[in-house]
């Protein structure tokens, strides 16, 4: 299947780091894990440009590693205006993110914006915290995403029939 006929998922943060590298590596190996990997195409990016060309936070590689899903090959972008054409999940990790998204996006764009932890059955609250300026919280990060991803997945299946 030609990337244009793909269902395209871009997963969002702050600096394309921690948080959402996380969520693509979680999503993507979820994806491959059941074979859809021709059908969805998986991305991520952050709203600012910081880290631009960097690979994921080391310790968010070590706690997606340890949970068998590999994030070094990543490399952090920043989140540009054909992104609202190309595709058709935005996929926001906290309320500040989401509302830079929404102001950015145009007003004729066909995209779905959600918060990750809409797609959750385990976790009540809206946000995935942002674990990068203390030394622990990775762990909760990666469960939290894949939860979410689960039910993201689940979305996108019944919504386009795989």
């Amino acid at each position: 299947m030609s990337d244009s006929k793909k269902i395209k998922v871009l997963f969002i943060c702050m600096g394309n780091i921690c948080r959402s590298p996380t969520a693509h590596g979680v999503f993507q190996a979820l994806v491959n894990e059941q074979g859809l990997g021709n059908q969805i195409l998986v991305d991520s990016a952050g709203t600012h440009s910081y880290h631009i060309g960097s690979p994921p936070d080391l310790r968010s590689q070590a706690a997606a590693r340890g949970k068998g899903v590999e994030l070094s090959k990543l490399s952090a972008r920043q989140l540009v205006s054909d992104d609202f054409e190309i595709f058709n999940y935005m996929v926001a990790m906290d309320e500040s993110n989401y509302s830079k998204i929404q102001r950015l996006q145009p007003e004729d764009s066909c995209v779905k914006l959600a918060m990750m932890l809409d797609y959750s059955d385990k976790y009540s609250q809206r946000e995935i915290p942002d674990p990068y300026y203390g030394d622990d919280g990775f762990e909760l990060v990666f469960d939290m995403v894949a939860d979410a991803s689960n039910g993201l997945l689940k979305v996108i299946r019944n919504q386009y029939s795989i």
